[in-house]
């Protein structure tokens, strides 16, 4: 089935052509149907698989065919999501998607300044993407009315709920119409979390799980090395010079070690950008927005990224860490191989992470294949990388003790 022959307006066909979208995935051909005929739907399917779509292609048109004319006359859809990054991707499709229709769409989260958000909001909009701090924080100043919002839509639900939003979810239903339609929609999910997901739908909810049994894409390729914690650093040196026209996410565990592997690689002459929650709004859209754009190869993230980043030609993940979620794998390694792009997924695994492995091998339902390193592979890797550190820490220390000097001896002048 193409997307032609579907009961949806000529302008979201153009666009959809245009983005190079002829057929529906499987996660958009089972949901847009239930969508369009108004039922509630909760729908799992793996990261990459055009999840997004699947509930936009329905809300646009909806929108607008009902629409009289361009002149907004309220939100009427609300797409909540855990994350800022994640916010401003979902916009941009609603966007993408909305061109040359009578739907506007504009998504509204924290960090930034609130005053150009206000200013757009006043405008008038009909599909709001949004954060739930700033959400709340513009409806209590009286900037953003709920009174003909009609569809609610929870992204990346299982991070929702866990994340303890279900109390903000259900004040915002609480002031909706009492016949709304909502829909939830996950990469993964567990028995804890789909029990809150179900006890926020009707019970005629149709549900939908596009292969259960595995939840990352099947685009995706799976590799680990065992690498020990003092040696990941070099083994990513040698993986990015070896590889040096890739575009490589990397992921950490924490923010702290983000900067660290940043700067165990600018030793190595190598460039890289990184992304995590201590950062501000701007430089984190401005990190995202370079990357994109080809700017630089490698993007170092922390798990606050790991669901916000929608790039299609990201070659490479590697888990510098593992997870200590395994949801939060899945999550990770679906920034690659895209839509129908292949992909490539390389964790290094540290003695002390080899329970987290098994967890993680666990969840996928199969083993990952290891990609074997042999004694003098390792020995040229480490005694290389070691010496070039070396030798790279001495120049450093040089430059700032002259430029400590310098600062010096014009003081005394």
């Amino acid at each position: 089935m193409k997307f032609d022959t579907y009961h949806i307006s000529s302008n979201i066909k153009r666009n959809l052509s245009d983005l190079g979208f002829k057929r529906p995935t499987d996660i958009q051909f089972k949901a847009i149907p239930s969508i369009m005929k108004g039922e509630d739907v909760l729908a799992i399917a793996q990261t990459g698989t055009g999840k997004t779509a699947a509930f936009a292609i329905p809300i646009i048109d909806k929108i607008h065919s009902t629409k009289k004319s361009k002149q907004s006359w309220g939100i009427k859809c609300i797409v909540m999501v855990p994350t800022r990054e994640l916010a401003a991707q979902i916009g941009n499709v609603f966007d993408q998607l909305s061109k040359h229709t009578k739907t506007k769409a504009f998504a509204v989260y924290g960090g930034v300044e609130q005053d150009p958000q206000i200013k757009k909001l006043g405008d008038g909009i009909d599909v709001l993407v949004a954060t739930p701090g700033r959400m709340f924080d513009l409806i209590s100043q009286g900037v953003i009315n709920l009174k003909q919002v009609d569809t609610l839509v929870i992204d990346e639900a299982d991070q929702m709920l866990d994340l303890g939003f279900i109390k903000d979810i259900t004040a915002v239903k609480k002031k909706l119409f009492q016949k709304h339609q909502t829909l939830f929609f996950s990469a993964t999910i567990n028995k804890e979390i789909k029990k809150l997901a179900f006890s926020q739908v009707k019970s005629s909810a149709i549900r939908i799980q596009i292969s259960p049994d595995d939840p990352v894409s099947k685009n995706v390729s799976h590799f680990v090395m065992f690498v020990e914690m003092d040696d990941k650093r070099f083994f990513l040196r040698r993986f990015i010079n070896d590889n040096p026209e890739a575009r490589i996410i990397v992921f950490v565990r924490t923010r702290v070690r983000a900067e660290r592997v940043a700067k165990a690689l600018e030793r190595g002459n190598i460039k890289s950008a990184t992304i995590h929650g201590e950062k501000d709004q701007k430089d984190r859209t401005d990190v995202m927005n370079r990357f994109k754009a080809g700017e630089m190869n490698i993007l170092i993230a922390t798990d606050v990224s790991a669901r916000g980043i929608d790039i299609a030609d990201v070659h490479y993940v590697i888990n510098y860490d593992l997870p200590e979620k395994s949801e939060n794998y899945v999550h990770r390694v679906g920034r690659t191989g895209r839509g129908v792009k292949k992909g490539i997924a390389i964790s290094f695994c540290s003695t002390e992470e080899k329970e987290l492995l098994d967890a993680i091998q666990g969840f996928l339902n199969k083993k990952i294949e290891m990609i074997p390193i042999s004694k003098k592979e390792h020995d040229d890797t480490t005694t290389f990388a070691n010496e070039t550190e070396s030798y790279q820490d001495l120049i450093k220390e040089q430059e700032d003790w002259e430029k400590k000097n310098r600062k010096k001896r014009k003081k005394t002048k």
